[in-house]
């Protein structure tokens, strides 16, 4: 909530199906954040894409998606500067890792697009980086299109793939920063680790001061 307020992302809706309870009443209505929240309730889960497509009335301009388990502090108006210039249908805001695995990894061309699109490799070469999939997306209304309707569908493995078959330009933005898939209980216990140290700029309560 709070990056996406930093960069002027006020206007926010959430997917919510599994514990919604939970986090509704956490986030309320945003106003905490100095942003506006809305919810759009999953009774089934319907993939990444699929859930996302359950909006597609009310974005009918340029927007961007978020996975809710990300922790980041990548410059987002950048990211829709390079989007904006590009003018495609979609662009991925990657990262550079060491190891790929449970990550979906992407191949650019010389201009930016990408050519590529492999969904969670088995198989990695050590001492390479790779640039994977952040889950973080900015989109145009368009993109519906290419997505149907009351079925799981997902953007890593589905969508993202049938738009490079189909020659339709989407675009890679390697972002700087920092960023963590924070999906297991090591990557959450190293994200604290992170914010403590001062790795990732973050608001911290004030009783915590981080380690010099």
């Amino acid at each position: 909530m709070e990056l996406l307020a930093e960069h002027g992302f006020t206007d926010i809706t959430m997917t919510v199906c599994y514990m919604a309870d939970v986090i509704e009443n956490y986030f309320r209505n945003g106003e905490k954040w100095g942003v506006h929240i809305g919810y759009q309730q999953e009774s089934v889960p319907l993939g990444t894409a699929g859930g996302v497509k359950l909006l597609e009335e009310r974005l009918n301009e340029t927007f961007i998606v978020m996975s809710g388990d990300g922790l980041t502090d990548f410059n987002l108006s950048q990211a829709l500067e390079d989007h904006r210039r590009h003018g495609g249908l979609a662009t991925i805001l990657l990262t550079r890792v060491q190891c790929p695995l449970g990550y979906g990894t992407v191949d650019l061309d010389d201009y930016g697009r990408i050519a590529q699109f492999v969904e969670k490799p088995q198989t990695w070469i050590d001492g390479n980086r790779y640039l994977v999939n952040t889950g973080i997306y900015i989109l145009e209304p368009e993109i519906f299109e290419n997505i149907p309707a009351n079925q799981p569908f997902d953007f890593g493995s589905d969508l993202f793939p049938l738009l490079v078959e189909k020659g339709v330009p989407i675009y890679g933005y390697e972002a700087q920063g920092y960023w963590s898939d924070v999906g297991t209980l090591q990557q959450y216990y190293q994200a604290q680790l992170d914010m403590i140290h001062g790795r990732v700029k973050v608001k911290l309560p004030v009783d915590i001061a981080p380690a010099l």
